[in-house]
């Protein structure tokens, strides 16, 4: 059987779960490109299907973040198949089935190339807890180094969820970012927060340098409070209801 062959339960396809996730990926794209993540059509959002984590979907290539439609998001399952309908497979969607085969925790996962964390990542330097969005990270930001080439094959996305590890993202040196999360809500407003810091250590290295940091038992305690799950919530539906008054 092909993957152009493989077909899914329309039952399944109707319930409300899998039509509130495909809402909330839409939605996620939506909130990716009016933050300047978009980097024309190359960045990718997925969702790990409610009810059958062996299946996700994801944005479509060749499209934009915020052209993601009912119609054109892609099923695929663990071995990067194209189950169904909707439009063409990304050619790195083994970032995903990589991150999600080794994650059972992760529930979404977002690769995107943004200026500032591509910057970073350039300079090999770690990122510093110098902010409130760094402190998210300050539980370890890895590198991946093996290629800055298109993750096009199972054993590169093997790397990248090597990298990653069982951190929240993983800056892929000299190409972009994979984050990852629980939920959408999480994966989306860490990606906002990640390239909010390392545009802010670059700016404070250019500016003179960094100054004293303040000591880890602040910068802890922050991160415990900035990364509870209602912060992620809170922070996506007010940036949802933006970019559906933006879009109305």
């Amino acid at each position: 059987m092909t993957s152009e062959s493989m077909t899914l339960d329309p039952v399944v396809l109707d319930d409300a779960a899998i039509f509130k996730a495909k809402q909330d990926l839409i939605d996620a794209g939506l909130i990716l490109e009016a933050e300047g993540l978009g980097d024309l059509t190359r960045g990718h959002v997925s969702i790990r299907m409610p009810g059958n984590p062996s299946l996700f979907i994801m944005k479509p290539h060749s499209y934009g973040f915020d052209e993601i439609t009912m119609d054109n998001i892609v099923t695929c399952d663990m071995e990067g198949n194209k189950i169904g309908t909707g439009g063409r497979r990304h050619s790195e969607v083994f970032i995903h089935t990589e991150i999600y085969k080794a994650r059972p925790d992760v529930n979404s996962v977002i690769h995107v190339h943004p200026t500032h964390a591509v910057a970073l990542s350039a300079t090999g330097r770690p990122l510093r807890p110098i902010s409130q969005p760094a402190s998210c990270f300050n539980d370890g930001l890895p590198y991946f180094t093996e290629t800055i080439e298109l993750i096009r094959t199972r054993e590169m996305g093997v790397g990248v969820a090597k990298a990653l590890g069982p951190h929240k993202a993983v800056l892929m040196r000299n190409h972009g970012v994979a984050v990852v999360g629980a939920m959408v809500e999480e994966s989306v407003i860490l990606t906002i927060l990640l390239e909010s810091a390392c545009q802010i250590q670059l700016l404070a290295e250019s500016g003179g340098g960094i100054g004293e940091e303040f000591a880890n038992s602040y910068v802890d305690r922050l991160h415990e409070t900035i990364i509870k799950p209602e912060q992620y919530t809170v922070n996506f539906e007010f940036l949802r209801r933006k970019v559906r008054r933006a879009k109305n």
